[in-house]
């Protein structure tokens, strides 16, 4: 599943090829791509015509692009989003921006054209349709537009307003374990399984840490070392295992040439030369170099 790198990459291609632009016509292929649209497909399309997209925004994983507040006159005002359309791109989403007379692609599922003569159009692409779309109102007066659905999701690291003392005694209050806690989305958003083991590694941590364990400044580490390996992945556009993985020009990434831990099972620590490690964990696996990130002791 795309992590924050691969998401933001996305992000910043629907900013400079979507944003302003406002939608002409929305056909959607495959009603399971707006599944979480539960108004159905023609609402989806008649509520984003002659709609003007903003910004696109990011928050973890997900990725949302707000719609404009428009007066009764149908002209945008002056005040925050009221709607935004969300986007998750689950296992094999793809936001891609085609010509209009670009082949479809096999597992087009949505298609928004615009009214612009830009001749470009905006196609989301879903070989296992885990992914989607979906209209949701915005947390009010909120500046970003950010969807209601996902008030509950914590901050990134990436995020100017992270808070990093909160993150800490979040830490030391929870009974779990380190690499549980960043995948906790409550937490901290946007730490897939790739990058928590990478992270940990840089760090020397076990994903078998305890949290409360960890002391301030091996948290404020952490933190470094987790911002480090996503402007890394983001250098390069992201880590691409297969084609579906894209960004919005339907180029992959390649951040996996560059991966410490995730994937290198039995090849040599790049630290200390120890062969790698991989244990099973909650339906994922936890790659780690059993000298540099020495497991917990048990009590």
């Amino acid at each position: 599943m795309p992590e924050l790198p691969e998401v933001e990459v996305v992000r910043r291609g629907l900013e400079r090829w979507v944003r302003d632009r406002t939608v002409a016509d929305v056909a959607v292929l495959h009603p399971r791509a707006i599944r979480r649209h539960l108004a159905g497909p023609e609402d989806f399309a008649a509520q984003l015509r002659g709609r003007r997209l903003g910004a696109a925004r990011r928050r973890g994983k997900y990725l949302w692009l707000p719609l404009e507040a428009e007066t009764s006159a149908g002209t945008p005002a002056q005040a925050a989003p009221d709607r935004a359309v969300l986007a998750h791109l689950g296992m094999s989403g793809q936001l891609l921006v085609q010509p209009h007379d670009a082949l479809d692609e096999k597992h087009l599922r949505i298609r928004v054209r615009f009214a612009d003569a830009n001749g470009t159009e905006l196609r989301f692409v879903d070989q296992r349709t885990f992914g989607g779309l979906s209209l949701h109102d915005t947390v009010p007066g909120d500046p970003d537009g950010l969807p209601d659905v996902i008030a509950h999701i914590a901050r990134d690291p990436l995020d100017p307003a992270f808070d990093e003392d909160a993150f800490h005694a979040a830490l030391r209050r929870r009974r779990t374990t380190v690499k549980r806690a960043l995948l906790d989305q409550s937490l901290i958003s946007g730490v897939g399984n790739i990058y928590a083991d990478e992270a940990l590694w840089r760090a020397r941590l076990h994903y078998d840490r305890p949290t409360a364990t960890l002391t301030r400044p091996r948290s404020a580490e952490l933190l470094t070392h987790i911002r480090d390996v996503m402007h890394a992945a983001l250098a390069v556009g992201g880590t691409s295992f297969d084609s579906l993985y894209v960004n919005v020009n339907g180029e992959s990434g390649y951040f996996d040439r560059s991966l410490d831990a995730y994937g290198r099972e039995d090849e040599p620590c790049r630290r200390c030369g120890t062969a790698m490690r991989r244990r099973p964990w909650m339906n994922r696996s936890s790659y780690f170099c059993p000298r540099c990130q020495r497991p917990p002791r048990v009590a």
